[in-house]
C-alpha cells in the first residue's frame, strides 16, 4: 500500500522588496548636503555687520587710510604715511582695536540713518575745495553697499565723517609715537603735547585705542619723566570720556 503524505500548505509570505544599499547612501549624502546648506545660511545671516571709511588725499599725512568697524566692535585700521614729519619715506601700516560700544553704537546708528550708503551722498557742487575722495561703505550676511563722495549735504554722512576722521587722527598719533618710542624718543615730547592739547580740545576720538603704546612710553624708565607724566595724562583724559560715554 502506497501512503501519500500531504504537506501542509502555507500561506506565501508576501515579498518585501529589496532596498539597495546604493539608496541609503544617496539619502544619507543628500541629507548631510541639507544639514550644511542650512547651516551656512543662517550663519551668513547672523555674521557680524561692518561700515568702513576710507579717505584718499594726496599730500596729505596720511596720504590714504581706511577704518573698519565690526558690529561687536572689533576695529580695523589701515594707511600710507609718512614715517615721519622729517621724512619722505612712507610706510604701510596697520593695527586692530576694539571700538567703545559707545562709538560702535552711534556709527551703525548714523549708518542706518543714512540707508546704508545705498544712493547718492555727494552734495553734487562742483565749485568746493576739494578734502579727499572718501567713500562709506556697509556690509552684512545679506548686502552690501557704498557710496563714494568729496562733500555731503547729509548730516549722518557729515557726523559720520568727523566721527572717522577724529578715530584717524588719534591712531595716527598711536602710529608716530611707536615710531618716535623706538627710534627717536627725543621727539616724544613735542608729540604728546600736540596730542594732549588735541585730546583736551575733543578732537581725538578713541583715545583707548592707543592706550597701549601710551602705556609703553609711560613704564619706560629710560623716558623723561616729563615725557611719562604726559603720556599718564592722556591716558586718563581716555579713561574719563570712556567713563562717561558708559553712563
Amino acid at each position: 500500500m502506497n501512503l501519500r503524505v500531504k504537506t501542509a500548505t502555507r500561506n506565501p509570505v508576501p515579498h518585501r522588496a529589496e532596498t539597495k544599499p546604493g539608496f541609503y547612501c544617496a539619502s544619507l549624502v543628500a541629507f548631510a548636503g541639507l544639514i550644511v546648506l542650512l547651516s551656512i545660511l543662517p550663519g551668513r545671516a547672523a555674521g557680524p555687520a561692518t561700515v568702513t571709511y576710507s579717505q584718499n588725499f594726496p599730500g596729505s599725512d596720511p596720504e590714504q587710510y581706511s577704518i573698519t568697524v565690526q558690529s561687536h566692535g572689533r576695529g580695523h585700521y589701515e594707511c600710507t604715511a609718512k614715517i615721519s614729519a622729517d621724512s619722505d619715506d612712507r610706510e604701510s601700516y596697520q593695527t586692530e582695536f576694539n571700538f567703545s560700544d559707545a562709538t560702535r553704537a552711534r556709527i551703525f546708528d548714523l549708518a542706518a540713518q543714512s540707508n546704508y550708503f545705498s544712493g547718492k551722498i555727494d552734495s553734487g557742487k562742483r565749485k568746493l575745495a576739494f578734502t579727499g575722495a572718501k567713500k562709506l561703505s556697509y556690509k552684512d550676511g545679506l548686502h552690501e553697499s557704498e557710496a563714494a563722495f568729496n562733500y555731503s549735504s547729509v548730516p549722518a554722512v557729515q557726523q559720520l565723517t568727523i566721527l572717522f576722521q577724529g578715530v584717524a587722527a588719534t591712531l595716527e598719533y598711536g602710529r608716530r609715537l611707536a615710531y618716535f618710542h623706538r627710534y627717536q624718543k627725543l621727539a616724544l615730547d613735542d608729540e604728546l603735547k600736540k596730542m594732549e592739547d588735541q585730546a583736551r580740545g575733543g578732537a581725538l576720538i578713541e583715545l583707548q585705542a592707543v592706550k597701549p603704546v601710551l602705556q609703553e612710553i609711560y613704564d619706560d624708565g629710560s623716558v623723561m619723566n616729563v615725557v611719562r607724566a604726559r603720556a599718564l595724562r592722556i591716558m586718563e583724559i581716555g579713561d574719563s570720556v570712556t567713563a562717561g560715554a558708559s553712563h
